[in-house]
């Protein structure tokens, strides 16, 4: 989907990818960095600007102390670079497999998924903020990374040129935290399995929900449409009782007090506690059902997964915003909840 670029440039290698930003971010005309495009919605009257797609290949990887650094370039597949990492035996982003991209957008958007994000291995990025075009090495702190979320996708324009994760040398994976895939696997919620078990567990779920590219008519997607909602303990106090809820922060420790003694409470002042509600839950009980489609419609939602809205075929950007728009009023309407669209939109309001 989506209409014609005005000039799209497809850099041969590292060194031309960051000339080329250099050239087109110092310009007047509008520019956009393109990584695997598998996360945009972009306008069916195309881009009059610069689109730069980033196709650098390349890994390394070197020991420091108890951990192996590994350095992608932006252009590689995420999901590449996952089974990359798992056939090496370097567990961290097992969890992570079947996201669809590249390694470049990875950090942007923090992806996530069964319980694991890139944020839990992060170490480095190379970065040449626009209008700028000095090299510069970002770390954790630089990005603010949030869910779904960091300092780049906030505002931090730029061209991430390579990123560095820290993984560690092991046959079995980091701690599951996610109950379906530990239900999968034949683990508790805290226990290790085999790396080559999870990423075929991850990959079999995210495929049963339409998530990883086939001939799967519920793959053509963008994945999941809406992030799920983060609101104040007292919003999501207030939503019905089956409603799932999962705490941001650990639950605070119960206080006993013994009879007869002046209790000494903590202050507990300050921030309000936050919830991450599901968003599929919502959109499910706001009335959209799996296959809902706007009448005359190509867009439709998923007939395996709520969150995910697919092109049945010839749909347009103004037919997806639509049926994300008729989605997200409908669960405000029902929760006063407002759910926020994941993909990047170009043109498209």
């Amino acid at each position: 989907m989506g209409g014609d670029i005005d000039d799209l440039r497809t850099p041969a290698n590292r060194a031309e990818l960051i000339d080329v930003f250099r050239e087109v971010s110092a310009g007047r005309r509008p520019w956009f960095v393109l990584g695997g495009g598998s996360n945009i919605v972009p306008s069916d009257h195309g881009f009059d600007g610069t689109v730069l797609r980033v196709t650098t290949r390349g890994i390394d990887s070197h020991v420091d102390g108890n951990r192996v650094l590994v350095t992608a370039q932006a252009g590689e597949s995420w999901d590449a670079l996952v089974e990359w990492s798992v056939s090496r035996g370097l567990a961290g982003i097992e969890a992570l497999s079947g996201i669809p991209g590249t390694v470049g957008a990875a950090p942007i958007q923090n992806i996530g998924a069964y319980g694991a994000e890139l944020d839990d291995v992060f170490e480095s990025l190379v970065f040449v903020p626009a209008n700028d075009g000095e090299l510069r090495t970002l770390t954790r702190d630089d990005l603010r990374f949030g869910y779904r979320t960091s300092a780049i996708k906030e505002g931090m324009a730029g061209l991430v040129v390579a990123v560095t994760l820290s993984l560690t040398e092991s046959p079995t994976s980091a701690p599951i935290r996610y109950s379906q895939l530990a239900t999968e696997l034949g683990v508790e919620v805290g226990e290790s399995a085999s790396l080559t078990d999870v990423r075929r567990a991850v990959l079999e779920l995210r495929a049963s929900k339409g998530m990883v590219l086939s001939d799967d008519p519920d793959s053509v997607s963008a994945g999941s449409f809406f992030t799920n909602p983060v609101v104040s303990d007292e919003i999501a106090r207030a939503l019905p009782f089956d409603a799932p809820r999962f705490p941001t922060a650990p639950e605070p420790t119960p206080i006993v007090v013994p009879l007869g003694t002046e209790p000494d409470f903590p202050d507990r002042s300050g921030a309000p506690a936050s919830v991450k509600l599901s968003a599929a839950w919502l959109i499910e009980h706001a009335g959209i059902q799996r296959g809902f489609a706007l009448p005359g419609s190509n867009a439709a939602v998923s007939s395996k997964h709520t969150l995910a809205i697919v092109n049945r075929g010839g749909a347009t950007a103004d037919e997806i915003a639509e049926l994300a728009r008729y989605i997200s009023i409908r669960v405000h309407d029902t929760f006063g909840v407002m759910l926020t669209p994941e993909p990047t939109f170009i043109n498209t309001d």
